[in-house]
This record gives C-alpha cells, structure tokens and sequence, in this order.
C-alpha cells in the first residue's frame, strides 16, 4: 500500500475553499485555453477530500500497518485537540512555475509539532524522516506542467477562509484511484488509551504533497 498521515479539514472550511476552487477553475479556463484539452486540464481535487498531510510514508507492506497504527497512536498521546484556520493561496513550487496550487494554513505552528512527533515515532520503523521545512497546506489543484499562475492566484490570494478543529489523525491509503481511510488516531490525555477507530473504506482523500 501506499500511505500517508493527514487531517481532514471542517466542512466549513471545505466548503469555502470549494468556492474559491470554482473561481480559480473559471480564471483557469480563459487563461489558459489549450486546458480543455484531456490530459492538459488541471486536475481539482474534490472537496470531500481536502486535507494537510502530516507524513507522507509511501510504499507500505500489509503485515506492516499494525506498527504504524501503533506509531501513530504513541505519538498522539498526550496531544491536546487544536484548532487552524487556513488562509491565502499559493502554488509550487512557484507561482510562475506551478504545478501544486494550495491554500495555506495561518499559524500551523501546532501541526508542525503534531508532524515532528508522527515523524520521530515512525522514523523507529524505518520510514525515512523528513528533510525538507513542514509546510501546511491544503491542495486544491494539480497541472500537467509547470505553468505561470501569478495572474490567476494574486486576486484572491488573501482570503480567509475558516477554522477546522482537530482532535486526531488519520492513516490514508492511495494506492487506488480512490484513497481510502485505514484508520482514525484520536489524541488522548497520557493517562488514557489513544483510540484507533476502522475507518469507512469507501471514504477517499489527496495525498497533499508539492511535486517537485
């Protein structure tokens, strides 16, 4: 399987971003043409499955997914529920080369630790640590190819858009055309057992991380 760690955001939040996602598909359209094309156009991820990766794990064997539920749980012990708001637009891995556009979190200060502590936990099971700076985002569209967005993103690139609580974390499959949640970590105070919760396969997401 091919997995990763992330939080959804709140249907608030979804649906707002949905909102800007539609007008930045209409500016996309007479900006660039030749995108009606198959196989050109940008790829725009639904709204159920916006979402801010945490750790991207990749290629997983079954046997192992015990141990990293494991993981997980360990690391969110002791992890008090939080609250993030996300805010403005931006692209990767710039904004006149684009291949990611995403909306940015304010303040991701609390997901950045929640990522360090997912990132020490699982580096015990050999999944490599993380190199680069964590960025918090949420991806709302793919290109093809590195195009200039400067033009489209600028206008409405400060907006705010609203807040999503989170109380957990959740382990993705996107091995399929589908992704699919494996399971729910629940953040527990140190004297409780941390909840894993089976997770509705049918459900599906993004894995969220910039091309490079």
């Amino acid at each position: 399987m091919r997995l990763f760690v992330g939080v959804r955001v709140s249907v608030a939040t979804a649906n707002a971003l949905a909102a800007c996602a539609e007008l930045l598909a209409r500016r996309a359209r007479d900006a660039f043409p030749e995108s009606s094309v198959p196989g050109v156009a940008p790829k725009w991820v639904a709204p159920a499955s916006y979402h801010v990766t945490l750790k991207f794990l990749g290629a997983t064997r079954d046997d192992a997914v015990g141990a990293v539920r494991d993981a997980l749980a360990a690391a969110c012990a002791g992890v008090a529920p939080f609250r993030f708001r996300t805010a403005r637009l931006g692209a990767f891995a710039s904004l006149e080369r684009a291949t990611v556009v995403w909306a940015g979190v304010e303040d991701g200060t609390a997901l950045g630790e929640l990522a360090k502590r997912l990132d020490t936990r699982l580096a015990v099971l050999g999944f490599a640590p993380e190199t680069r700076a964590y960025h918090a985002h949420v991806t709302l569209a793919r290109l093809r190819e590195p195009k200039p967005v400067r033009e489209l993103v600028l206008p409405v690139a400060e907006q705010s858009f609203a807040e999503t609580r989170v109380d957990g974390v959740t382990l993705f499959d996107s091995t399929g055309k589908d992704y699919r949640e494996l399971a729910r970590i629940a953040f527990r105070a140190p004297e409780s057992r941390t909840a894993v919760v089976a997770a509705d396969p049918g459900d599906d997401t993004d894995d969220g991380w910039p091309r490079r």
